[in-house]
Formats: C-alpha cells, sequence, structure tokens
C-alpha cells in the first residue's frame, strides 16, 4: 500500500522503491525465519496436519500458554495492518474523486485535521458490510483473491502505458518486458486458482467486484 500514497511522497522515485524493496525483504526473511523454527520445534507431520502451527509452536516452547502469547502477537500485529490500510485504502477514493473518475463529494478534505474524512468513513461502512458477509476465511476466498486479477491487469497496463508517446516514466524497473509479464502470469494464476479451489465462493467475489462497474460510471457523472 506504499504506492497508494505516492503522488504525497517526498522524493518518490528513490522512496517508493527502496520502501518497497526493503519492506518486502523484512517480510520475506521474518517468513522464512519462523518456518525454521516450527520445523525445527515441531516434528515434520505435525506441520503438515496443524492448521494453527504458530501456535502449537509457541506451546512446544512456552508451555500450554504458548498460543495465547502468539495470539496476542497476532492480534498486535493485525493492528499495524489496519493502521495502513485506514491510513492509504482511503486514499484511492480521494483520488479518484480528483481526477473526476468518482463522486467528487468523496474528495473533500477536513478543515481541521486535513485529512480525506469522507473517503475514510466510506471506507468504514464499507469494510463493516464485507464483516457482517460470514468470517475471516469467507473474506479471503471471496474479496481478497480478486486483488491478484488487478494486479495482473496493472501489469499488463505496464505494456500499454510504454506505447503511448506522451508516456514518461520517473522510475523504471529493470527486466522490461519480463518482469512484468511474469509478474501478470503469477498474478493471474493465483486468482485463477482460488476459482478452482472454491469456485462459489469466487464467483461471488467477482460479482461484489462487478457491482462496482454501475457505481464507477455513476460516480463519473455526479
Amino acid at each position: 500500500m506504499v504506492t497508494y500514497v505516492a503522488g504525497e511522497t517526498v522524493e518518490a522515485r528513490r522512496t517508493i522503491p527502496l520502501a518497497l524493496m526493503i519492506g518486502t525483504g523484512i517480510v520475506t526473511l521474518c517468513y522464512v525465519a519462523l518456518n525454521v523454527v516450527y520445523l525445527y520445534v515441531l516434528p515434520l507431520g505435525a506441520v503438515i496436519s496443524s492448521s494453527r502451527v504458530a501456535a502449537d509452536a509457541a506451546d512446544a516452547v512456552l508451555g500450554s500458554g504458548g498460543g495465547v502469547v502468539m495470539s496476542l502477537l497476532v492480534v498486535f500485529s493485525t493492528f499495524g495492518a489496519l493502521s495502513g490500510i485506514v491510513l492509504l485504502g482511503p486514499r484511492v477514493y480521494f483520488s479518484m474523486a480528483g481526477d473526476s473518475r468518482w463522486f467528487r463529494w468523496f474528495g473533500a478534505v477536513h478543515p481541521r485535521f486535513r485529512t480525506p474524512y469522507r473517503s475514510i468513513a466510506a471506507q468504514a461502512v464499507w469494510a463493516s458490510a464485507l464483516v457482517a458477509t460470514g468470517t475471516y476465511r469467507t473474506l479471503v476466498t471471496r474479496v481478497i483473491y480478486t486483488e491478484w486479477i488487478f494486479f495482473a491487469l496493472m501489469a499488463v497496463g505496464l505494456f500499454a502505458a510504454r506505447r503511448r508517446p506522451d508516456y514518461s516514466a520517473t522510475y523504471r524497473v529493470p527486466g522490461y518486458p519480463v518482469v512484468p509479464a511474469l509478474f501478470a502470469v503469477v498474478s493471474a494464476s493465483i486468482a485463477l486458482n482460488q476459482l478452482v479451489q472454491d469456485p462459489a465462493d469466487g464467483l461471488i467475489g467477482l460479482l461484489l467486484v462487478l457491482a462496482g462497474l454501475p457505481a464507477y460510471y455513476l460516480g463519473r457523472r455526479t
């Protein structure tokens, strides 16, 4: 979500790639290290069969209360993720309103706090509506996977953008066209895999996304 505020970032050409590379590196290192710990603490069979491997590993190291400690760490981590979503997600509505691609009403800035308060409220309402549809697992299978469709389209859009005569990039990733093409294929494969694994919930997610089309065109006229 760092890229959501690229237009408001100081020295974006340097800051955004650096933030993405450092952030991705830290997350990858932590993820691999945790899995090494799981395999060191628990038998391979227990890792494969467990539906809560982190809690099981914590119980093995700390005793019966280890799972509680791990749950608290997950809650703490969730607040960190939510802060990014709350701060950056509404910038999408705000930017679309500024580009006349969404209701101009969402482009308002709070006179005191200088925040896109209407966009924040809109995201809160929509997030609450999604939460009411079911469990976290349901949200993942119905909604979150659809992001990968747009990730793939974004990479494909880069090919179209580079053909425009007025295209002037402030940053170019090495490895074009292989890197964006590979990214598009992998992203599309993740979305397709979800549809194959759970077609019913996957279709519901697609319908939710398609429901945004009439809202988009209505917003452009308002």
